[in-house]
Formats: structure tokens, C-alpha cells, sequence
């Protein structure tokens, strides 16, 4: 199908949460670490961080094994929910994260998170993120059949934004995000912020690297999300 008028003009900014905008990351691995630990597995944190952006689902085959993950995902899932949900309260946006979206805002785009959280997680990360006025929807677990690496999160986000790929582009801080943006044929922008070494992210596809929403913000004009008409 040809695309719209609308889509024609629309722009979108889609970004990820954990980890690109909000500092929970080794929160997760935290968590996860606790849950697997519990559950009789000892799983280095460094293979957990490495997972992270994964659904809950993926994030246990990953780790565990395809096999172990149809016995034990739902209850590792649960267990990481409890634990994680010490946090909520404090969670905390990285530095200029929120200005980062409102001034996208005003500069005419359309922001949209893709994210693999759902429900109170979900408003927990936006209570910390409170940019709320700036965000015109979201693409979480809760809309999608399939997380990232696949792209679906992505053009979920894209059919809410009402924007084609070409005029469109992904912020995230895993491989996860970076192979998901890439094969849903936007511009894939990678954060180092959430602790992913840079050739790791560029390998996965990402074509242009900052340390972090500050980062970005201070270079918005020269990035890919630099004001276009």
C-alpha cells in the first residue's frame, strides 16, 4: 500500500525505555540474577546484562535453553516481577531523557516507546520518565504478539505514529533494539548508557553511536533526528 498524506509528512522518533531512557538496566540483572538464583541456576550477571531488552519468554531460552524456559519461564518471569517491582518507586530517568523527547516534541515528531514492559511496569517507568505530554503513544509488551529482536515492536510504533520507515527513526541501547530497528528499515540510533560495548551495537546494526539522551540532545541538530521538513 502507498503511503498516505499523513505519512508523507509524518516523522517518528521511536524510542526504547529500559536502559535508553530510564537507568534500570542492572536493576534487571539485579533481579534476574535473584530469580535464577532462587530457582537453582547460576547464571553470570555479565550473560544476564548481555540479554537484557529481551522479553521476559526470550530473556529464559536465551539464557537457559529452549527446553528449560517451557518448564520454568512463567515462574523465573513471576519471581523477576516481584523482585524488580522493589524498584519502582525509584526509578530513575537518565540525564535529559524527558527534555530529550520534548524538545523532539516541539520540533514537530512524532515520539513513540517501544518497550518490552508492560502494565504497573510500564507506569513506573513513565512516572520516572514524566514526559508524558511529549509522547503520542506506546508500542509495549501488552500490543505485541512478538518482543524484539523482532521488528514488529517497531512498526507498531511506526502504524501509531502513522510514519513510514524512511522518515523514520529508532533510539535504543541493546543489540535487541538494534536488530529490531534494523529490520524494520529505519535509522537505528544506539546509547551507550545502558552498558553495551559500541562494537556490539554497530555489529547489530546501529548507524550512529551517543553516550547517552544528554548526548544526543547536545548534538540533535548534526544527528539523524536533527530537524528535517
Amino acid at each position: 500500500m502507498p503511503p498516505t498524506d499523513a505519512q508523507d509528512t509524518a516523522r517518528a522518533a521511536v524510542f526504547d525505555v529500559d536502559g535508553t531512557l530510564v537507568d534500570t538496566n542492572y536493576l534487571h540483572v539485579a533481579a534476574w540474577w535473584e530469580a535464577l538464583r532462587q530457582a537453582g541456576h547460576d547464571v553470570p550477571s555479565q550473560a544476564i546484562h548481555r540479554a537484557i531488552g529481551l522479553g521476559s519468554s526470550d530473556l529464559v531460552a536465551h539464557l537457559l535453553g529452549a527446553d528449560r524456559a517451557r518448564e520454568e519461564a512463567e515462574a523465573l518471569s513471576a519471581a523477576h516481577r516481584t523482585l524488580y517491582g522493589q524498584y519502582f518507586g525509584r526509578l530513575t530517568a537518565l540525564p535529559d531523557a524527558g527534555r530529550l523527547l520534548r524538545r523532539l516534541a516541539d520540533d514537530g515528531w512524532k515520539v513513540v516507546l517501544a518497550t518490552s514492559a508492560g502494565g504497573q511496569e510500564l507506569s513506573a517507568l513513565r512516572t520516572a520518565l514524566d514526559a508524558d505530554e511529549a509522547i503520542t503513544g506506546m508500542a509495549s509488551a501488552d500490543d505485541v504478539s512478538e518482543g524484539k529482536p523482532s521488528p514488529e515492536p517497531v512498526q507498531q510504533a511506526l502504524e501509531l505514529a502513522g510514519a513510514t520507515p524512511e522518515r523514520s527513526v529508532f533510539v535504543g541501547d541493546t543489540v535487541w533494539d538494534m536488530q529490531a530497528g534494523t529490520r524494520a528499515g529505519v535509522t537505528c540510533v544506539g546509547l551507550l548508557c545502558g552498558g553495551i560495548p559500541r562494537e556490539d551495537l554497530e555489529k547489530a546494526g546501529a548507524d550512529v553511536l551517543y553516550d547517552g539522551p544528554d548526548a544526543l540532545l547536545a548534538s540533535l541538530d548534526q544527528s539523524p533526528l536533527g530537524r528535517r521538513s
